[in-house]
């Protein structure tokens, strides 16, 4: 299962929510947080404590829980969908 840790506003997490649909892939979204320019505020306590698990208070953010891979960095994580699910 792909999971998408995002906000709405952020232009980066857009990119990645197009290649997935781009890709015709199935995912979770979750927002831990309002959008702003330095983080909004923290409005899912739980999904942001998964998020920051991963190592970095950053979206977007990439679970591919069949892989056993997380990720963060939009273009990061677009060449790996391509390369794993194109």
């Amino acid at each position: 299962m792909l999971e998408l840790y995002q906000s709405e506003g952020c232009p980066y997490c857009a990119k990645v929510r197009e290649k997935l649909s781009e890709l015709g892939l199935s995912y979770v979204i979750h927002n831990p947080r309002l959008p702003g320019d330095e983080g909004g505020d923290v409005t899912n306590q739980l999904t942001h404590d998964e998020l920051t698990g991963g190592g970095e208070d950053q979206i977007p953010y990439l679970v591919d829980t069949e892989r056993e891979i997380t990720m963060y960095e939009s273009d990061d994580i677009v060449d790996y969908l391509v390369e794993h699910y194109a």
